[in-house]
């Protein structure tokens, strides 16, 4: 299969003094991160829409607002953190960048009279427009029967930012949404990559806002790069295995990759992504849900290698990832009984990020994986107790740092999914 080319950079990011992304490890000293803290977008969802949203529940905003500001306050004290709604301001008050994201936008949403109107508002109503969602007006019938519509769609998931763009060494992924209710999610972080100095890299490798065939699906959450010249994808329900075999073409013809592990993962709502399930943690730790990875029920998995044709299975995870020389030992997420288990991986007990190895962030709830992570020489310090002493952030022990997320859990995800890393130290 052909693969896209690598696009050039655009005139916008040749001012941009060296690379602002790099990205080679799931673990190294996080420097530079995108992350949405959640607005009156999510006041769109309601138990009648929810499932549209892909939401299992409604989230009170106030509540989530404050969960989110903490973990952004954790991630302050190690990287510099950028917001997606103060990046899109800031390039649409450039004609390049709001001319292209005005057009784009059309093409999902066809309107002249809207376009009309967002040629002309100013930088933060456009931004607010797109975010937010945009109502149409009602017609009488409309209004009589109370029903309410929108000309953009409002984008709860957006502060879900993992899934819509990837790092992959200098060069970028936009990721091609399963779900049209997502769509718009891949334009803005298009033009964030196209536009602003802060996120400048050495082009595209796969433009997902441009996919639109059914089968190639490809998002963030299902993409782990652990290493310069290994990634590990998960084929779910999101990430379709046309798409896999075009990222792994390309990422082959671009470079240092050349290994690729495919967790095949099964149809279920619980693991809607690879990092619902598993995730690197240290050097030579993971978190993985238990089910999937040991016994009877583990996940089959296959090792794509640059320069063969075909794929080998192997026996499970943990032996494809000894035979690319990277031998991980598992933390069980939920410890050892299976209620304990279920119930924390859909609390996204699985779902850790790493700010530097062995630093991890997690939620505050899932008492049992923090049990886990103790026995295996974790300190386990609450945020509000990292974020009161200057003297953890250089603590050298193996550490996880909770926040709580009772309200940002119900969207279906955790800390790794509540952040686009840009730039790590080099591995």
């Amino acid at each position: 299969m052909s693969h896209l080319p690598v696009l050039p950079v655009l005139p916008a990011l040749q001012l941009v003094s060296g690379m602002s992304v790099h990205i080679t490890s799931e673990i190294e000293a996080l420097q530079s991160v995108l992350v949405h803290t959640p607005g009156r977008e999510l006041e769109a969802v309601t138990p009648g829409n929810r499932a549209d949203y892909l939401y299992d529940d409604i989230i009170d905003l106030e509540t989530a607002r404050r969960e989110h500001r903490q973990f952004v306050s954790v991630l302050r004290r190690f990287a510099r953190v950028l917001q997606v709604r103060e990046l899109l301001g800031e390039i649409l008050q450039e004609p390049e960048a709001r001319e292209y994201l005005v057009s784009k936008t059309m093409d999902v949403v066809p309107s002249d009279e809207l376009a009309q109107r967002l040629s002309a508002l100013p930088a933060e109503e456009i931004v607010n427009m797109l975010i937010e969602g945009t109502e149409e007006e009602s017609g009488p019938i409309a209004r009589a029967l109370n029903e309410v519509g929108f000309a953009f769609p409002p984008l709860p998931n957006l502060f879900f930012p993992r899934d819509i763009g990837m790092v992959i060494g200098e060069h970028v992924v936009v990721g091609a949404m399963r779900h049209g209710v997502r769509w718009t999610e891949e334009l803005l972080i298009n033009a964030l990559f196209r536009f602003h100095p802060e996120l400048g890299n050495a082009g595209l490798l796969y433009d997902g806002s441009e996919e639109r065939r059914s089968n190639y699906t490809l998002e963030g959450g299902d993409v782990h790069y652990l290493r310069p010249d290994l990634l590990v994808v998960g084929f779910s329900e999101r990430t379709s295995p046309a798409a896999l075999d075009q990222l792994c073409e390309t990422v082959f013809g671009q470079g240092r990759i050349t290994d690729v592990l495919i967790v095949v993962m099964p149809k279920t709502p619980t693991a809607i992504h690879l990092d619902m399930i598993f995730s690197q943690i240290d050097h030579e730790l993971c978190v993985v849900y238990p089910p999937f990875f040991v016994g009877p029920e583990r996940l089959p998995v296959l090792h794509r290698r640059k320069g063969t044709d075909g794929v080998r299975e192997m026996p499970d995870f943990f032996e494809a990832l000894r035979a690319v020389n990277l031998p991980l030992e598992p933390i069980l997420a939920g410890g050892e009984r299976r209620i304990n288990q279920e119930r924390e991986q859909w609390s996204s007990a699985c779902n850790f990020l790493a700010v530097r190895p062995g630093t991890v962030v997690s939620y505050l709830r899932n008492d049992e994986t923090l049990c886990e992570m103790a026995n295996a020489g974790f300190r386990v310090v609450p945020a509000v107790n990292f974020l009161a002493f200057d003297d953890w952030a250089d603590a050298k022990h193996r550490t996880v740092i909770t926040i709580e997320g009772s309200e940002l859990a119900r969207g279906g995800g955790g800390p790794r999914c509540m952040s686009l890393p840009l730039r790590r130290a080099v591995s």
